[in-house]
């Protein structure tokens, strides 16, 4: 590709050729091959700008920066934008066209994940070639990746897309993280629809305050939608009415979905154990739905998705049908098992605040005996919250256990100290391994045990280095030591 071909998005008045031939972009100067733009991006732990010689001395033709970033040169044109990022993004987007005629994106601090996933699977249902893209990975059809970024990098992202439209993907649903939008690496994505989930407190060691966050997340809408798209926005969250307001503001189709709803309205739930009976308002006609999850938090993600598909063409008694057919994400209240007595194990990705109420809540109508919780928080992480879990976890189960989560380059037992301030009566194990055990060994009939924090993750990470671990494989080892 021709550097010409970026016309629109890098300065051509300069040093580099029209006609120079480009052969890819990095922000990683390890990475840089020769023929390629770097990038020099400042990240929270290193500036890009300390690695422009390096990228050109492997080859970069030349280095595009944030106006007057570089103080020294570089040894090859230096092309100054802007907003480095968002050309970054742009670039990608120019080198890898293709992407699903039919883009997604929802956003939240809670329920991305499920969203992405339950939007793909109604696609599917309506016989459509579907994806979904988030912190669970990849998965299109014939293809199932773990990933760990909740918002691939943009190079990575429209590879990916890129990859999608070729193998036949029409329909593509992602999560867009508060970190993946104000990073722009969401830039670029064509999108036709968009969602918001729910606000609560999250990443606070990333954004100074919570409405700065709110502005992070409210990017997708007032910049990265087209004019008239739909926004499909849960309608029963104390942060919805300022997206609503901002969505609106920014000429967007707003579809407020929930018991506030209007587009998708809630009209009634019926909760049992595994299934919720519920009954949901669209255009006049009243839907019966039995929704094989439980949890009032699954209830509204369904309607998120369901928003986003029918906003995006698929029609409203083909969603609703596909709805009776959905299956959870990977580890967001997830029955990974059973005790001999009938005691149900789950394992739930809740790691914030809002998703331990959530998660603690929505089990608390079928369970007949105890609510035990084993939980921590990670390290390196936003200080704050861990107390204000610890409070919830006490409130809200019958017996709490704090242990360790990721600790990261953080001493574990501060960690849990933090928890335990707010944390009247819980046990402290810090051994996740035994922490699990013990939990599982004091189950009774009627009990229900919720393993949170890391849900679908099969990594440790302590002192830097990160270790096997999966709750799902100890809840498992646990409940068959049980058994006679």
């Amino acid at each position: 590709m021709k550097f010409s071909e970026f016309a629109d998005i890098l300065p051509q008045a300069g040093p580099v050729p029209a006609g120079v031939e480009i052969s890819g972009i990095s922000s990683d100067s390890r990475r840089v091959e020769r023929g390629h733009l770097f990038f020099a991006l400042a990240g929270t732990r290193a500036d890009g700008a300390a690695f422009a010689s390096d990228a050109v001395s492997r080859g970069a033709v030349a280095v595009v920066a944030p106006k007057g970033a570089l103080k020294d040169d570089p040894g090859a044109p230096v092309l100054e934008v802007e907003d480095a990022r968002r050309a970054l993004a742009f670039s990608a987007a120019r080198l890898f066209p293709r992407q699903p005629a039919t883009m997604v994106a929802v956003t939240g601090t809670s329920g991305k994940t499920s969203v992405a996933s339950f939007t793909r699977q109604i696609w599917e249902h309506a016989g459509l070639a579907a994806a979904s893209i988030g912190t669970t990975g990849v998965v299109a059809p014939g293809r199932d990746e773990y990933g760990e970024l909740t918002t691939p990098d943009p190079i990575a992202l429209h590879r990916l897309l890129d990859e999608l439209a070729g193998d036949g993907v029409t329909h593509a649903s992602m999560e867009a993280s508060s970190h993946g939008l104000d990073q722009r690496r969401l830039d670029g994505v064509r999108l036709a629809a968009g969602g918001f989930t729910n606000l609560g407190r999250d990443h606070m060691d990333y954004h100074p305050t919570v409405e700065d966050y709110h502005r992070a997340k409210l990017r997708l809408f007032d910049t990265l939608m087209p004019k008239g798209a739909p926004a499909v926005i849960f309608a029963d969250d104390p942060w919805s009415q300022p997206t609503e307001a901002a969505a609106r503001a920014a000429g967007l189709d707003v579809r407020t979905v929930g018991r506030h709803g209007t587009f998708l309205s809630l009209k009634r739930v019926e909760h049992e154990r595994h299934r919720q009976r519920a009954e949901i308002e669209h255009a006049g006609t009243i839907f019966e739905v039995d929704l094989p999850l439980a949890g009032d938090f699954q209830v509204a993600n369904a309607l998120v998705a369901a928003g986003l598909a029918i906003g995006t063409g698929t029609p409203a008694e083909t969603v609703f049908k596909a709805l009776e057919h959905l299956k959870g994400a990977s580890g967001r209240l997830e029955l990974v098992g059973s005790a001999e007595n009938g005691a149900q194990v789950y394992v739930d990705y809740a790691h914030k605040p809002d998703g331990l109420e959530n998660v603690l809540l929505s089990v608390r109508p079928f369970t007949t005996g105890r609510v035990i919780v084993v939980f921590g928080c990670g390290g390196d992480r936003d200080r704050g919250k861990r107390p204000i879990m610890g409070e919830i976890a006490t409130r809200l189960a019958d017996v709490a256990i704090v242990t360790d989560d990721n600790p990261r380059s953080e001493e574990p037992a501060s960690i849990r100290a933090a928890i335990m301030e707010a944390a009247p009566g819980a046990v402290e194990i810090g051994d996740r391994h035994e922490a699990i055990r013990s939990a599982v060994a004091m189950l009774a009939e009627g009990d229900t045990l919720i393993v949170a924090g890391k849900g679908h993750e099969t990594g440790q990470e302590i002192a830097g280095t990160k270790h096997h671990f999966s709750d799902h494989e100890e809840v498992r080892a646990a409940l068959a030591e049980r058994r006679p």
